[in-house]
Protein backbone atom coordinates (compact mmCIF):
# COMPACT_ATOMS: atom_id res chain seq x y z
CA UNK A 1 0.00 0.00 0.00
CA UNK A 2 2.67 2.26 0.81
CA UNK A 3 4.41 1.60 -2.53
CA UNK A 4 1.42 3.03 -4.43
CA UNK A 5 1.01 5.86 -1.90
CA UNK A 6 4.82 6.75 -2.89
CA UNK A 7 4.01 6.57 -6.20
CA UNK A 8 0.73 9.07 -6.00
CA UNK A 9 3.21 11.55 -4.12
CA UNK A 10 6.03 11.69 -7.39
CA UNK A 11 3.19 11.67 -9.83
CA UNK A 12 1.59 14.97 -7.96
CA UNK A 13 5.41 16.34 -7.73
CA UNK A 14 6.48 16.13 -11.06
CA UNK A 15 2.84 17.48 -12.16
CA UNK A 16 3.38 20.49 -9.82
CA UNK A 17 6.69 21.22 -10.76
CA UNK A 18 5.98 20.28 -14.65
CA UNK A 19 3.26 23.68 -13.57
CA UNK A 20 5.70 25.31 -12.16
CA UNK A 21 8.59 25.72 -14.27
CA UNK A 22 6.28 24.66 -17.56
CA UNK A 23 4.04 27.88 -17.33
CA UNK A 24 6.87 30.49 -15.92
CA UNK A 25 7.58 31.42 -19.57
CA UNK A 26 3.60 32.24 -19.47
CA UNK A 27 3.62 34.11 -15.98
CA UNK A 28 7.32 36.35 -16.50
CA UNK A 29 7.39 39.22 -18.98
CA UNK A 30 8.41 38.44 -22.63
CA UNK A 31 11.36 39.78 -23.76
CA UNK A 32 13.43 40.27 -26.37
CA UNK A 33 17.20 39.22 -27.32
CA UNK A 34 18.51 42.76 -26.65
CA UNK A 35 16.92 41.81 -22.51
CA UNK A 36 14.00 45.30 -23.65
CA UNK A 37 10.51 44.10 -22.64
CA UNK A 38 8.41 43.99 -25.40
CA UNK A 39 5.54 46.58 -25.69
CA UNK A 40 2.21 45.59 -26.93
CA UNK A 41 1.93 48.53 -28.98
CA UNK A 42 3.54 48.37 -32.27
CA UNK A 43 2.74 50.18 -35.67
CA UNK A 44 2.62 48.07 -38.22
CA UNK A 45 5.71 49.49 -40.03
CA UNK A 46 7.30 48.72 -37.30
CA UNK A 47 6.40 45.01 -37.53
CA UNK A 48 6.83 44.81 -41.61
CA UNK A 49 10.63 46.20 -40.54
CA UNK A 50 11.51 43.21 -38.10
CA UNK A 51 10.65 40.94 -41.71
CA UNK A 52 12.16 42.90 -44.19
CA UNK A 53 15.57 42.98 -41.32
CA UNK A 54 15.51 39.01 -41.68
CA UNK A 55 14.79 38.87 -45.63
CA UNK A 56 17.14 36.21 -46.85
CA UNK A 57 18.83 36.43 -50.39
CA UNK A 58 18.71 33.40 -52.35
CA UNK A 59 21.98 31.84 -53.74
CA UNK A 60 22.57 30.26 -56.99
CA UNK A 61 21.48 26.63 -55.82
CA UNK A 62 18.06 28.02 -54.93
CA UNK A 63 17.48 30.13 -57.87
CA UNK A 64 15.62 27.92 -61.10
CA UNK A 65 14.47 29.09 -64.23
CA UNK A 66 11.34 27.68 -65.80
CA UNK A 67 13.37 26.23 -68.54
CA UNK A 68 15.42 24.32 -66.05
CA UNK A 69 11.70 23.49 -63.87
CA UNK A 70 10.11 22.12 -67.43
CA UNK A 71 12.94 19.76 -67.59
CA UNK A 72 13.05 18.28 -64.53
CA UNK A 73 9.39 17.97 -64.33
CA UNK A 74 9.55 16.29 -68.19
CA UNK A 75 12.02 14.31 -66.81
CA UNK A 76 9.97 13.52 -63.59
CA UNK A 77 7.25 12.44 -66.53
CA UNK A 78 9.02 10.92 -68.14
CA UNK A 79 10.22 8.25 -65.00
CA UNK A 80 6.46 8.52 -64.04
CA UNK A 81 5.28 7.01 -67.61
CA UNK A 82 8.25 3.96 -67.73
CA UNK A 83 7.31 2.75 -64.10
CA UNK A 84 3.13 2.88 -65.09
CA UNK A 85 3.78 1.02 -68.16
CA UNK A 86 6.57 -1.34 -66.16
CA UNK A 87 3.08 -1.95 -63.33
CA UNK A 88 1.04 -2.21 -65.79
CA UNK A 89 3.05 -4.77 -67.84
CA UNK A 90 3.68 -6.74 -64.43
CA UNK A 91 0.00 -7.04 -63.41
CA UNK A 92 -1.26 -8.39 -67.53
CA UNK A 93 2.04 -10.54 -67.04
CA UNK A 94 0.72 -12.01 -63.16
CA UNK A 95 -3.24 -12.49 -64.76
CA UNK A 96 -2.72 -13.65 -68.29
CA UNK A 97 0.15 -15.29 -67.87
CA UNK A 98 0.08 -16.74 -64.38
CA UNK A 99 3.38 -15.22 -63.27
CA UNK A 100 4.60 -14.77 -59.86
CA UNK A 101 5.41 -11.04 -59.86
CA UNK A 102 3.07 -9.92 -57.14
CA UNK A 103 5.76 -8.07 -54.74
CA UNK A 104 7.06 -6.67 -58.23
CA UNK A 105 4.19 -5.45 -59.23
CA UNK A 106 2.93 -4.06 -55.58
CA UNK A 107 6.71 -2.27 -55.24
CA UNK A 108 6.44 -0.55 -59.09
CA UNK A 109 2.50 0.58 -58.22
CA UNK A 110 4.21 2.08 -54.68
CA UNK A 111 7.01 3.91 -56.86
CA UNK A 112 4.54 5.25 -59.05
CA UNK A 113 2.25 6.66 -56.75
CA UNK A 114 4.51 8.13 -54.59
CA UNK A 115 6.46 9.65 -57.99
CA UNK A 116 2.82 11.05 -59.17
CA UNK A 117 2.16 12.46 -55.37
CA UNK A 118 5.80 14.18 -56.19
CA UNK A 119 5.00 15.25 -59.69
CA UNK A 120 2.00 16.85 -58.95
CA UNK A 121 3.33 18.74 -55.47
CA UNK A 122 6.15 20.67 -57.76
CA UNK A 123 3.97 21.06 -60.43
CA UNK A 124 1.49 23.28 -58.03
CA UNK A 125 4.18 24.90 -56.21
CA UNK A 126 5.97 25.72 -59.55
CA UNK A 127 3.54 26.28 -61.57
CA UNK A 128 0.22 27.32 -60.23
CA UNK A 129 -0.09 31.30 -59.95
CA UNK A 130 -0.70 32.08 -56.55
Amino acid sequence: MSGTRFLHVRVMVITLWLLVFGMSPVLLPAANAAGQSVTTESSPEAVMEAFRQKEIIEGKAVRITDREKQIIMFAMGITLLVLVLATASLGISMVMLGKRVFVAHMIFAGLSVTLAIAHAVVAVVWFFPF
